[in-house]
Parts: structure tokens; sequence; C-alpha cells
């Protein structure tokens, strides 16, 4: 950006647009938009009523910095500081995963159990990072008690402001450990959901450089094939519920046929993979039990 210039809301939009475009970023003008948005301290839709605007020094300094970062790899949500999911505003740093889009599937899975014939009074969120599976139920299921747990305290200091924030802090129950350890001997739970590592090491040349060298490895990364931490929830998790009880995990795109094979294996039932917008296998609900047929929905 050339100092002597000036340069307005429009003139950045435009040629940051070109700018990310030319680096490779998806959807360049949305990403402008977002980051200027932020350093403006407005919405994004007020920004078309600004095109004349032109930023002061300070914020012009602060964009070209957040421009520059993107541009290099870092993710648009740890540099505002936030990820949108479930039409709620969640903290994000680099100690928790990005929520997505495809994770909102788990919520809508588990709301849909409960508003139906169902008992889900309590419900255990394994791997909870940002607390957003966790806190997006609690505020769907006003009546239910919920807990979570995840390995690492920095996610859980994250997914707790997160509960705050939302006003459902005193509904939650965090706990720190290792998958299912934090909750041997709990009472049983009606549903045991959970986003798990499952990215193959194998694969993880092929992830963008956005993800791979910021995101947290740990949430990640799930052995050579991406499901050593989905068998482990399989093997261990028919413990904590109750008799009936549910489990859902989100799994990769091309993981469901592996995953429903190994529940099946270990004495599932009901088992059912639910596909996503983009028509992928992408969450696996199982109860346990004896074995039986599953099925894609």
């Amino acid at each position: 950006m050339e100092a002597a210039q000036t340069w307005t809301v429009a003139r950045l939009l435009t040629w940051t647009r070109e700018y990310f475009e030319q680096r490779g970023l998806e959807s360049a003008r949305l990403c402008a938009e977002i980051l200027l948005a932020d350093v403006l301290g407005c919405q994004r839709i007020e920004l078309y009523t600004r095109h004349e605007m032109a930023p002061d020094a300070e914020a012009l300094q602060r964009y070209r910095g957040h421009v520059r970062a993107a541009a290099e790899g870092t993710p648009i949500a740890y540099l505002i500081g936030y990820k949108e999911f479930f039409s709620l505003r969640f903290k994000v740093t680099s100690a928790v995963l990005i929520p997505r889009p495809e994770t909102e599937l788990l919520v809508e899975k588990v709301t849909y159990l409960a508003r139906g014939s169902e008992r889900v009074e309590r419900v255990l969120d394994i791997g909870t990072g940002s607390g957003c599976i966790a806190v997006a139920l609690a505020t769907q299921l006003p009546e239910a008690c919920i807990s979570a747990s995840d390995l690492s305290p920095e996610a859980l200091a994250i997914a707790a402001e997160n509960a705050a924030t939302h006003g459902v802090a005193e509904r939650i129950e965090f706990r720190q450990g290792d998958l299912l350890g934090p909750w041997d001997g709990a009472e049983p739970f009606d549903v045991l959901v959970s986003n798990p590592p499952y990215v193959a090491t194998r694969d993880a040349e092929t992830l963008p450089k956005s993800v791979r060298a910021h995101e947290p490895h740990a949430a990640l990364f799930a052995g050579e094939d991406g499901l050593d931490v989905v068998r482990r929830l399989i093997d261990g998790a028919g413990r904590l519920l109750r008799p009936g009880g549910h489990l859902l995990m989100e799994i990769a795109y091309d993981q469901g046929p592996r995953t429903r094979a190994l529940l099946e294996a270990a004495g599932w039932h009901d088992i059912v993979g639910y596909k996503d917008l983009g028509r992928h296998e992408r969450v696996v609900h199982a109860r346990p039990g004896s074995t039986g047929n599953s099925q894609v929905a």
C-alpha cells in the first residue's frame, strides 16, 4: 500500500481482495471485509455505508498488520479473536481449534434428540476446545445439565470464558484430563458428543497452511489413519452412558464406513451416519448394546 494515496474503505477492500487472491486465500473479499470491520469496530454490513471514509493512521497500521499476517497464513479467526458458531460468537486463540460449520450438525442432532421422545438430561462433550458445542447445547437445551472436558488447560480457560459470555457458565461443569478419564465414576450420561481429532498424520501436508501451521495439532491429528481417538471413544464411551444412551462423533468426510465398522465390531447398534451440507458423512450416531446394521441418513 502506497502511503501517498488516500486509502478509503472502498480502495482498501479492492486492493486487499486482489492481494489475497494473488496469495491464494479463499473468499478474499469476505476476508478483507472481516478484517477491516474488526479494525474499525463496526459490523461488516456497515462498511457499505462508509466506502468514502478514510481510516486514520493508527487504524491503517493495524489493518496492514492483519493483512500481512493473513497473507502469510494466520487464520482470520485468530487475528480478530472470535468465530461465529450456531449464531453465537466464540472467543478463539491459537490454544483452540477454530469452530467449523460442519460441527453444527452435532448440535443439531443432539437438540433434535432432546426435543423428541428421548430423555436428554445429561450431556457430555469430550474434547470441548473453545466450548462451542457445550455452550451451544446449553443455550438450546435450558433444562439439560452439560459437562465438558479437554486435555488442555488453556483450552478449558477459553471454554469457560465463552460459557460466561453466553450466560451458561453455571450450567456447564468443566474438567481437565485425557478423553474419558475425568468422568470415571460420574453419574451416567444420556448423550456423549465429541468432535475428536481425526486428521490422519499421513495427510498433514494436504491441509491448508493456515490450519497446519497455526491450529493446535493435538486437536487435529489422531494417528496414521486419523482414527486413534475415535477408537478410544468407541471402546470406552459405553461405560459413561446410561442403557439406551447415545454416542455422536464428528468424523472426516471419508471415515464413515470405517467408523461404522468399528462401532459394529465393538457391539454398538442403531448406527447411523449423517451427511453435512456438502453431502459428506460427517457425524456418526450409535447406541451401546448388541450389534445391528448401520446406515447413512
